[in-house]
C-alpha cells in the first residue's frame, strides 16, 4: 500500500467500519497523539487513499426489496459497444454496481428494486431492448451473507 504503515492500516480498518469516531477515540485506539491522528486522516483524504465519507442507508428505508445480480454478455465486445453499455448502466439508479470483467461474462451488476414487478420493468428496459446484448443471466439474493463497503485493508 502507497506510503502507509501500520498506524494509518489501522485507522483506516477504525474508520471503514465507522467514519464517526472522534479522534480522540482514534487516538486512544492507536495510541497516537490526536493532532497526529488529525494529520494522518488529512493526508489519506488528500492522497485519495479515503476515497469518500458516506453515510450507508438502509435498503428497508429506500423500499429496496429486493437485490440480483445480473451477469451480462453482449454480442459485440468493441471499445465502442463497451463504453455504450458502461454509459446506459451509469444511468441506471437501480444499478448500484456494475462491473466490466473477464472471463465468460462482460459485465457483472448489482441490481436493486423494490420488487419483482419493477425488476421486470428495469430488465425489459435497459436489459432485452438492448440490441446489444446478447444474453443476461439473474440471480435473485437470498440472503446477505456479508456486505463490507471498503477494500481489505491488509
Amino acid at each position: 500500500m502507497q506510503n502507509m504503515d501500520e498506524y494509518d492500516k489501522k485507522l483506516l480498518r477504525l474508520l471503514q467500519s465507522n467514519n464517526k469516531l472522534t479522534t480522540e477515540e482514534l487516538s486512544a485506539a492507536i495510541n497516537l497523539s490526536q493532532s497526529a491522528v488529525q494529520r494522518r486522516i488529512a493526508r489519506l483524504r488528500n492522497e485519495k487513499i479515503i476515497e469518500a465519507d458516506v453515510s450507508i442507508v438502509s435498503a428497508a428505508a429506500t423500499g429496496i426489496g429486493i437485490t440480483c445480480v445480473v451477469d451480462v454478455v453482449l454480442h459485440e465486445g468493441n471499445s465502442r459497444a463497451i463504453d455504450a453499455f458502461k454509459a446506459e448502466m451509469i444511468k441506471c439508479p437501480e444499478v448500484s454496481s456494475c462491473y466490466y470483467v473477464t472471463g465468460s461474462y462482460d459485465f457483472v451488476l448489482i441490481v436493486n428494486t423494490r420488487d419483482m414487478g419493477h425488476f421486470e420493468v428495469f430488465q425489459k428496459g435497459k436489459l432485452m431492448d438492448n440490441p446489444n446484448l446478447k444474453h443476461f443471466y439473474t440471480h435473485v439474493v437470498m440472503d446477505k451473507v456479508k456486505v463490507t463497503y471498503g477494500a481489505a485493508i491488509i
